[in-house]
Formats: C-alpha cells, sequence, structure tokens
C-alpha cells in the first residue's frame, strides 16, 4: 500500500548543504532569501515548510558544518595521543579547510555572523556559544593531559587554550582575506614552536 501523504520534492541534504555553503560565504545578514532559494534549489514556500524560518534553517547549517567541514577541531582533541599534538592537528586540519578552493574561505562559525544587527543578535551569541564550546573543548583537552603527567601540575591550561583559540579564529580571518595556505602554514609553525615556553617544563613521570 503507497504511504500516505506527499513526497518531498527535493533532496533535503543537498539543500540544506546549498544553505550551509552560502551562509558560510556571505554570512547570516548578507544572505538573501533569493541566495538561499537559488543555492538550495527550491522556492520560499518549500524552504519554510521544510525549515521554518531563515534562522532556524541557519542553525541546521551550522550545526551541518560544525560535523563537516568544520570537525576539524573536534577530531583533533579526541585522535591526537599528546596535547601538544592535538593543538598543533587542530591548527593545521582547520587550514586546510579555511584555504581550501573549492569552499569558502575561512571558518563559517568565525565569520558567519560575526558582525549582527540588534534584531539578530540572537545569531550572533548562537555563533558565540559554538565558539565558547570549542575552547572549552580545547580546556577540557589540556586538563586531561595534566592528569597524564603530560602537563605540569599548574599550567594554565585556560590561557593556552585562550591564545590557540585567538591563533585559531585570526588564521579563519586572514584566510578570507585571502592569504595563501603557506603562509597560514607559517603562522601555524611558530605558535606550536611557543607551546613549550607556554606550558614550562612537563610533568615528571609518575613512578
Amino acid at each position: 500500500m503507497a504511504g500516505r501523504g506527499r513526497p518531498r520534492a527535493f533532496d533535503r541534504a543537498a539543500a540544506l548543504r546549498g544553505a550551509m555553503e552560502t551562509f558560510w560565504e556571505s554570512g547570516y545578514e548578507g544572505t538573501k532569501l533569493t541566495d538561499l532559494t537559488a543555492a538550495m534549489g527550491i522556492n520560499s514556500a518549500s524552504l519554510y515548510n521544510a525549515f521554518g524560518s531563515k534562522e532556524e534553517l541557519f542553525r541546521e547549517a551550522v550545526a551541518l558544518y560544525g560535523a563537516t567541514a568544520g570537525s576539524a577541531t573536534g577530531r583533533a582533541l579526541r585522535e591526537e595521543p599528546t596535547a601538544r599534538g592535538a593543538v598543533e592537528a587542530m591548527l593545521r586540519g582547520n587550514i586546510d579547510t579555511f584555504a581550501d578552493p573549492n569552499a569558502p574561505a575561512g571558518c563559517m562559525i568565525v565569520l558567519a555572523a560575526a558582525t549582527c544587527s540588534q534584531q539578530n543578535r540572537e545569531v550572533g551569541e548562537y555563533l558565540a556559544g559554538w565558539r565558547r564550546r570549542a575552547v572549552a573543548e580545547l580546556e577540557a583537552r589540556l586538563e586531561q593531559a595534566v592528569s597524564d603527567g603530560e602537563l605540569a601540575a599548574g599550567t594554565d591550561v585556560r590561557s593556552i587554550a585562550a591564545f590557540y583559540a585567538t591563533v585559531l579564529h585570526g588564521l579563519s580571518v586572514e584566510a578570507r582575506d585571502g592569504v595563501p595556505l603557506e603562509r597560514l602554514s607559517s603562522t601555524v609553525d611558530h605558535a606550536v614552536a611557543l607551546w613549550d615556553s607556554l606550558v614550562g617544563r612537563a610533568a615528571a613521570p609518575q613512578s
């Protein structure tokens, strides 16, 4: 027996990806409804029926970005066996995305609502929340390194996490400004070279 209701006449996942790339390129306020419908291959009625509103669509697009192109940070913090390696992999993995010629430049979560009017302040705060969570994940990874004896007890993990997050966000802006991957990589080299001076002497292995 045939299922009830009319099937959607478009691929929702493909439409969402089109919206993600449009918001990533033009930002929340810079993206018009006509930009979205063109990128998604649907009309405005279908957009609202499937996603509710521009803001709800944006939130879904940000979540998709975080699970795909923007996943380098979480992956590095989970998979690298040392804190230093995790920080370096985080920076290098992200600049590969930021400078990918087949995608919008920079980080969607840093750039898509860098400046929002008062009426869209909730959108800006939503992305700020994503950035704060990423910094908190980095802090937690450094705290784990302290617990494991990789970093000395008393290491100022909050300041170190803030420093590397600031470097990461700056790299995103540089990429959007057209700075080539080679120069971004040089900046990462310098940031990683500062690791030992930032963390101090590692704790002695536990006997």
